[in-house]
């Protein structure tokens, strides 16, 4: 396998191939005229052909020649962009954010959290990939996403996961629900209830499944949808019973076009964080993105699992 060519070398050929002149060159490469003529000897050697002719004091381009700048001309222009763009990445603001984040941070956190993030980077490029929490940890481990906003793993993952705040899932049904009329849920109906979940891929639907299975029910009719504004207007038009943490619906509650209940004697609890690879150190740009993920959610009056 032959080597690259040297990129000294095709900068003294592109340069020269431009003024045409050892003496030029060398002045605007700071080279003396021999080290010029050195590089370029040494170019032809290394593609076993001649590049220039030599006219007098002019040099004019050969064939070959003609052909190699074109080359030439571009992967400089590649290095000059490579090194601008590291050089970039040193100025403030300049770089790229690549955050994975469920639906249900999408819909209701990420629109808060990323237009205050960027009156602080206005040059960062932010790039989003939605998905569930098992997605999430492949993105994080597959290196396409930095950060992941996203609901605790329930194992470790090889994920470091900062705590944001903490919710409960309950019950939740229209006005004109049994359940609703009556002012609270009998156990012994659930089973027979038809429910409304979200994606059965999500950590959500286990730990309802499981928190259901752990009392010895089964739920035998279930809808699953991947977009908690759809179930919210399923469970209004009476279609099934959704099980959702309130703040996803504190418009519907207010207005009392849904009813919440407990799920249950033992309360169903969930935390939501930002999730790393473990070993990473952070960028400023995701702790500054991390830290405003946790400004948002105090201002919705979610509470950290700490408080």
């Amino acid at each position: 396998m032959k080597p690259t060519l040297d990129s000294r070398q095709l900068l003294a050929f592109a340069t020269l191939a431009r003024r045409g002149s050892f003496t030029q060159t060398a002045k605007e490469l700071f080279l003396t005229q021999s080290a010029v003529s050195h590089a370029i000897k040494a170019l032809e050697e290394e593609v076993s052909t001649r590049l220039f002719e030599r006219v007098g004091k002019k040099v004019f381009l050969t064939q070959a020649g003609e052909q190699l700048l074109r080359h030439a001309e571009r992967i400089l222009r590649e290095m000059r962009d490579a090194r601008t763009g590291l050089s970039d990445l040193q100025n403030w603001g300049h770089s790229r954010l690549r955050v994975g984040a469920s639906p249900t941070a999408c819909h209701y956190l990420l629109p808060t959290v990323l237009r205050e993030f960027k009156q602080s980077f206005p040059k960062c490029v932010i790039r989003i990939e939605p998905g569930d929490g098992p997605k999430m940890v492949e993105l994080l481990h597959s290196n396409q996403v930095d950060l992941a906003l996203m609901l605790e793993p329930f194992e470790d993952d090889g994920v470091s996961f900062r705590k944001l705040f903490e919710d409960e899932l309950k019950l939740l049904v229209p006005p004109t629900h049994p359940w609703a009329q009556r002012g609270k849920v009998l156990r012994d109906e659930i089973a027979d209830e038809t429910f409304i979940l979200y994606n059965k891929n999500s950590y959500t639907f286990r730990m309802v499944i499981d928190y259901f299975q752990r009392d010895g029910i089964s739920l035998h009719n279930v809808m699953e949808l991947g977009s908690m504004e759809a179930i919210k207007e399923l469970v209004k038009i009476g279609l099934g019973t959704g099980i959702i943490a309130p703040w996803i619906a504190q418009r519907e509650l207010a207005e009392a076009s849904l009813v919440a209940f407990p799920i249950g004697a033992r309360r169903l609890k969930r935390i939501w964080g930002v999730a790393h690879l473990k070993g990473r150190r952070l960028a400023l740009a995701e702790e500054t993105f991390t830290g405003l993920c946790e400004s948002v959610a105090e201002s919705l009056g979610l509470h950290s699992p700490a408080a």
